[in-house]
């Protein structure tokens, strides 16, 4: 019904800038909230950033100052640009979307989804 499809990540030395995108397809949605969470290697997954339909967002500490997250709503699409990246922030990154799914005008399907996960490497 929904797929969250991820782009961007790779490898990048310390100071570089990456950016993510990731569109939700399907028709008839309508997305509340869309964020990115990363988890590393023997760590717990963490929010990194999230951001509202009205476009009010939330930043995890570590990354505040360093990370924008933006989406086009028309597109169904999240972003993250990543700058100043430090080697802590290597992990697998993961789009989130908290969606309903319409079908016919009524609502039939709904939750988070989870995009697949991109590898982002910060080393030198």
């Amino acid at each position: 019904q929904v797929q969250l499809v991820e782009s961007g990540g790779g490898l990048v030395q310390p100071g570089g800038s990456l950016s993510l995108s990731c569109a939700a397809s399907g028709s008839s949605l309508s997305i509340n909230v869309m964020g990115w969470y990363r988890q590393a290697p023997g760590k717990e997954r963490e929010l990194v950033a999230a951001i509202s339909s009205g476009g009010t967002t939330n930043y995890a500490d570590s990354v505040k100052g360093r990370f924008t997250i933006s989406r086009d709503n028309a597109k169904n699409t999240v972003y993250l640009q990543m700058n100043n990246l430090k080697p802590d922030d290597t992990a697998v990154y993961y789009c989130n979307a908290d969606l309903i799914g319409y079908e016919l005008g009524y609502p039939a399907f709904g939750g988070d989804y989870w995009g697949q996960g991109t590898q982002v490497t910060v080393s030198s």
